[in-house]
């Protein structure tokens, strides 16, 4: 079965292509800013781009697949963060992503074939402007920032629908331009392609032809999509989050640039929620994988259980989830051990590979994965099961679940509610519960003492 998966820009489910001569599939997806641990919310959008790349390479062949994400490693909060430090912005953007990478590599991700950063592309990125500068598409103003100029381009907003929606008054795209922006703007609605070295830059600046300054966000992706992929690209990716206007500056900027369709196919994936809630600090729910490590929960289950919901739909990702995924995953690896290459029923776990292929159906494909280990009755054979598990991503070899290893204030709490109880004081016993188990840790009790866990929500 071909690949068929929902196209964001068309609002149809269409066949993914290979359009390019050589058959080559080309494929960018947006990656992270490092200038800090990836959340919960990343790493399924990763995720999810691991199970397309994985399907890619099925259907076209390893050699035939071109995956290239970007690294954002210059933009306010990398600069916010190295100032904060008092470091270099390289040396905080290597931490950062030396932490990604092994966040991936623990998720089971595949590298892209190509990871450009944005200040290793920043003559591909002037570049680029100078075109948009030659062709009206951009101008440039008081302070020497380079702005592009929406209304040039008579297709913004075919992405995210933005004509059909309610138009700021004043807006060039209702046709109201408005010319009183404190930045110099001529329309509200036009964005930054070059912005002008300032103090707060602390030498993070780059010489150009309009002085010393750095790119604004948009153009990167624009700028490392043309030199890695070509004008026209077969697919490209990202959270709902950027459709708009980060997706949306990118099709305008590289269309007037190139005077080509920059992308034959859209793909967002959906947010999710933690415990039924938006991921937010001051609801302590934004978790990170090394979080959720430390509460004894494998990243294969975490990779499983961001899975469990459909790429297109909203995730509400629970410790529960968690638990529910190191299950799944016990009973897959011990149907896998029992399985032998000469086993008879050949091909028997397609479904999973076909439901993956129906607009990436993760939740569909672990459901055919279940159906055909409780059917069968005689053993379907491995190669049919690895394929199966090569396309989501599974590695069965990795531990389902780590020992948690409670911090020093928390069995400092736990001893303090032992003594209480051996001494009958239960009410100071009660309240060293409640601060455990706001710590995130349950006390189970018995005969011969106690042992901690991390709390199940």
């Amino acid at each position: 079965m071909p690949i068929r998966l929902y196209d964001s820009l068309s609002r149809e489910t269409k066949t993914l292509q290979a359009y390019h001569p050589d058959g080559v599939f080309r494929f960018y997806n947006c990656g992270p800013t490092v200038y800090a641990p990836a959340h919960l919310g990343n790493l399924r959008t990763f995720i999810i781009n691991d199970v397309l790349c994985r399907l890619l390479e099925l259907e076209f062949g390893a050699d035939k697949v071109k995956y290239v994400r970007n690294l954002t490693d210059v933009d306010n909060k990398t600069i916010k963060r190295a100032r904060e430090e008092g470091r270099p912005l390289a040396a905080v953007t290597k931490q950062w992503t030396d932490k990604f990478h092994a966040d991936c590599d623990a998720l089971h991700c595949l590298r892209p074939h190509i990871e450009p950063t944005a200040t290793g592309h920043i003559c591909e990125q002037i570049d680029m402007i100078n075109m948009l500068m030659k062709n009206g598409n951009a101008y440039r103003v008081a302070d020497g920032s380079i702005y592009f100029k929406v209304s040039s381009f008579n297709n913004y907003g075919k992405l995210s629908r933005l004509k059909e929606r309610e138009l700021q008054f004043g807006s060039a795209l209702a046709g109201k331009p408005q010319t009183n922006s404190t930045d110099g703007k001529e329309d509200s609605t036009d964005f930054v392609l070059w912005k002008t070295e300032k103090p707060e830059d602390t030498g993070n600046a780059w010489e150009s032809p309009w002085g010393r300054g750095r790119p604004g966000w948009h153009i990167e992706c624009s700028a490392m999509s043309k030199k890695h992929l070509g004008d026209t690209i077969d697919l490209h990716t990202g959270g709902e989050d950027l459709l708009f206007p980060h997706h949306e500056n990118e099709i305008a900027q590289s269309e007037c640039c190139n005077h080509q369709l920059f992308a034959r196919h859209w793909y967002h994936s959906k947010h999710l929620l933690v415990d039924g809630a938006k991921m937010s600090k001051s609801l302590g729910n934004l978790y990170t994988l090394d979080d959720l490590i430390a509460k004894g929960f494998s990243p294969m289950a975490v990779r499983y259980a961001l899975l469990a919901a459909h790429p297109r739909k909203q995730l509400n990702f629970t410790i529960d989830s968690l638990h529910a995924a190191e299950s799944a995953l016990k009973i897959l690896r011990n149907f896998r051990a029992n399985l032998s290459a000469s086993s008879s029923v050949r091909g028997a776990f397609a479904p999973a590979i076909h439901a993956l292929e129906d607009d990436l159906n993760t939740p569909g494909a672990f459901g055919a994965l279940f159906t055909t280990i409780n059917c069968h009755t005689s053993k379907p054979e491995a190669k049919s099961f690895d394929h199966a598990l090569f396309a989501l991503g599974l590695d069965l070899r990795a531990p389902v679940s780590v020992k948690a290893e409670a911090p020093a204030e928390v069995t400092s709490l736990a001893q303090k509610r032992w003594a209480a109880k051996m001494a009958s004081d239960f009410s100071a016993a009660d309240a060293f519960r409640k601060e455990l188990t706001a710590a995130g840790w349950a006390m189970l009790d018995s005969k011969d003492g106690y042992k901690l866990e991390p709390a199940r929500k």
